[in-house]
């Protein structure tokens, strides 16, 4: 029996190591109690986990967003937060949700569909709802049953590229462009999916689409510097591997003479050309507000899932002087960023 009660005592500390050597940002949620990987001194506030998959504008805005939802709702000052990077990693993001369902948090946000999985995976088999944000296809992604329906402890918000708004928006500032290209990852369900519909646009207006795939970030070099010099323009979706390397994309299609579209703002201020963009840090706090519902009792089977669809053009004055694009008249109310501004 003392073996037994080493061997546990044992297999217990090594995991709270392994929990302490995860965290590698911890946020207070509020009243300075840091949630965490077994640092919750939060008494009997709420445990809410945070996995973001990586770092970039789009996906920061979600997190802000939900932030901001959870401070103007009835939970203020009763939740703590763990908030963990995945870092563009499924390994990363999966041994965060087995931590975080391993020490029973309350409820566990998921920013970016390679994320969302790893949560509903980790807590599928528990209690633990997983309210994801910003999968554009969550239904291929197998995170709910319909847009109408999650699942029994998963569901969350959507954020649906308008992509025929967005092949306007090229067409208005290139007339003559041809060919448009995407450059996507080919394990990412949103981008698989995103390619299908953006051609079938693209194709009714007499416009081709060159795509080029990869599996990696290592990849995107090379075959951004392929795809530019096959294309007028280059068109982006929300792929979060793209978005993360999308200095290395603008890099070679700067080199190549082209334009490069971005899917939202924090692209454009990035050095996109223009976009109809998104409002990243609403669809937050709408994730927030579905969490919010959870926690009170609602079950995430009972709620639709969460879509966003509306789009603000968003131009960099900067980058369309250096292609020589006049503003075009439709566009003219459109909001004007320079670079990095």
């Amino acid at each position: 029996m003392k073996k037994k009660i080493l061997s546990a005592f044992l297999a217990l500390s090594m995991t709270l190591g392994l929990c302490a050597c995860d965290n590698t940002n911890n946020n207070s949620g509020t009243g300075g109690n840091t949630g965490g990987n077994g640092g919750n001194t939060g008494g009997d506030k709420l445990k809410i986990g945070v996995i973001q998959y990586a770092a970039h504008p789009s996906l920061d805005n979600c997190y802000e967003g939900i932030k901001q939802g959870l401070e103007e709702s009835e939970y203020k000052d009763k939740y703590t937060i763990d908030f963990q990077n995945g870092q563009n990693s499924g390994e990363n993001c999966d041994q965060y949700a087995n931590n975080m369902v391993a020490q029973g948090y309350d409820l566990i946000f998921a920013i970016a569909t390679p994320a969302a999985i790893s949560a509903y995976a980790a807590a599928k088999d528990t209690d633990i709802p997983v309210i994801f944000c910003a999968v554009s296809e969550p239904v291929a992604a197998g995170l709910a049953t319909s847009l109408d329906a999650g699942l029994e402890t998963c569901n969350g918000t959507a954020d649906i590229l308008n992509l025929e708004e967005q092949l306007n928006l090229i067409l208005a500032c290139q007339p003559d462009a041809k060919k448009i290209g995407v450059l996507y990852t080919t394990t990412e369900a949103n981008s698989v999916a995103h390619l299908k519909k953006f051609k079938e646009i693209c194709s009714a207006k007499g416009v081709e689409v060159v795509e080029s795939g990869v599996s990696g970030s290592a990849d995107i070099p090379q075959a951004a510097a392929d795809l530019c010099s096959k294309v007028d323009c280059i068109n982006n979706f929300t792929d979060n591997n793209v978005v993360n390397s999308l200095s290395v994309v603008l890099e070679k299609a700067n080199a190549a003479g082209i334009p490069v579209y971005g899917s939202e703002v924090e692209q454009v201020k990035n050095g996109c050309i223009a976009s109809m963009s998104i409002d990243y840090v609403a669809l937050g706090k709408k994730t927030a507000e579905m969490a919010v519902k959870v926690l009170g009792g609602t079950k995430c089977s009972a709620l639709p899932v969460t879509q966003v669809s509306d789009v603000t053009p968003v131009v960099n004055t900067e980058v369309l002087a250096k292609f020589g694009i006049d503003l075009p008249e439709a566009y003219k109310d459109a909001e004007k960023v320079t670079t990095n501004s």
